[in-house]
């Protein structure tokens, strides 16, 4: 099996297909970083998933380490999850009413984020995070919002700056159609700088409603806090009376069963939740302290609504997923990923190539470059090419990372000890060729 003049493996059905999607879907995907564009040639259609493993229209069986951009904490079709679902679908799939499930599931996420005094559900981690914005506007009566380059907390106007993940890769600065009066108010600060922090705080301290953060930075590959960063947003938002907002629709029930606030022991005002949470489902949440939220509608002013929130099939794969989240398992996943770390650390090594492979449990990134990555200026400096040509040889020996260098990639319960092996393998033979191309 050959390559095509992108680098890219030759997949006859699935560049059949794309084609097809490209007479009728925006760019023949349905979210940009799924159409290869980062990296070149054809992205692969995806027919099957089990476990850690994928397939292809073309029949080729990868390990995933994309995870549903790391949802599929327990892997894919989880047992559980999926009998959960059927139950649930086969039962109702929708009532726009109240039921038992939502309430179940809000006790479940309570019970692992101690921060969190009431919630509401919605259907996305874009959803969670424009309403907790919103939310913090309207308990503080402040307009401006700080947030960092490179990070990403969805698409809604006011957050499309500078952002990371998709943005990034596709190298747009923000977004057309987004006017600037919507983004007047979002003030930008750099990841793990604290002084940028504050010189917003020193201009703008008594217009600021909220500081919005990844805890541990993931859509501009991974980047974990620094000391005492995380402690010093929570002291400087306190110091002018405004809300700390984390979006852990990553972390969440990834880097420990109460996300990043529990490994890192800072509780933030207002949590956004999404991804783990409904393990493939369309599901987020957003929730804090009961006075911020009490100010959402029926309770008070803030009006925020959907009628597909709490549906029952998204509940019960919630509930399904928070039943399995045991101790053990968080074991398990970070001796797994420890192993992979040493392995692609080690690879890069023997073939002389200056890689960085920054982990925080089960989250993991790689960047090309000699210096470990604190920001997204770091993550910029990176060599870009570089993931590419590693990314196809990677899948090229049935490995299927990210498509796109700023992405994070993640590991499953169903990754055991010889899918990591067989990882290092595949990285240590694409490192070789990558080195030698």
């Amino acid at each position: 099996m050959g390559f095509t003049a992108a680098g890219a493996l030759s997949a006859p059905e699935s560049e059949k297909l794309f084609g097809r999607a490209q007479e009728s879907l925006v760019g023949g995907v349905d979210s940009p970083v799924r159409s290869f564009r980062s990296v070149g040639g054809t992205p692969r259609f995806v027919v099957r998933g089990n476990g850690a493993t994928l397939w292809d229209a073309d029949g080729r069986r990868y390990l995933d380490f994309c995870m549903s951009w790391g949802a599929l904490v327990l892997g894919h079709a989880n047992p559980s999850v999926v009998r959960a679902v059927r139950s649930a679908a086969g039962r109702g799939m929708s009532f726009g009413a109240a039921t038992e499930s939502e309430v179940r599931l809000a006790e479940e996420v309570k019970r692992r984020f101690p921060s969190i005094d009431l919630l509401r559900f919605v259907n996305s981690g874009t959803e969670a995070t424009m309403s907790a914005v919103r939310v913090a506007r309207g308990f503080t009566g402040r307009d401006k919002i700080v947030m960092f380059e490179g990070a990403y907390h969805g698409h809604a106007d006011a957050l499309l700056v500078k952002a990371g993940s998709g943005l990034a890769a596709a190298t747009l600065p923000g977004s057309a159609g987004v006017p600037d009066n919507a983004v007047r108010d979002t003030l930008l600060a750099q990841y793990n700088d604290l002084a940028s922090v504050e010189g917003l705080f020193r201009t703008y301290g008594d217009q600021i409603a909220a500081v919005l953060v990844e805890p541990i930075a993931g859509n501009m590959g991974v980047v974990p806090p620094g000391p005492d960063f995380l402690e010093g947003l929570r002291r400087m938002t306190r110091e002018f009376g405004s809300l700390l907002v984390f979006d852990e629709v990553i972390t969440g029930f990834r880097v420990a069963p109460g996300g990043a606030q529990e490994k890192y022991g800072v509780a933030a005002d207002v949590t956004c939740l999404g991804k783990i949470l409904g393990h493939g489902m369309p599901l987020g949440a957003y929730g804090g302290r009961r006075d911020i939220l009490g100010m959402v509608a029926p309770l008070g002013p803030v009006y925020q609504a959907g009628t597909l929130a709490g549906n029952p099939m998204a509940m019960a794969a919630g509930q399904a997923t928070m039943s399995q989240l045991r101790p053990s398992l968080y074991a398990s996943l970070e001796k797994r990923s420890a192993q992979l770390e040493t392995g692609l650390r080690d690879a890069a090594d023997d073939a002389d190539m200056e890689v960085q492979v920054p982990r925080v449990g089960s989250m993991m990134g790689i960047f090309f470059g000699p210096e470990p990555v604190r920001n997204f200026r770091d993550a910029q400096a990176m060599n870009k090419t570089t993931y590419g040509r590693f990314f196809w040889a990677l899948l090229k020996g049935g490995v299927y990372f990210p498509p796109a260098p700023f992405e994070s990639f993640f590991l499953s319960s169903s990754h055991r000890g010889p899918e990591v092996e067989r990882t290092i393998e595949a990285a240590a033979a694409a490192l070789r060729e990558v080195r030698n191309s």
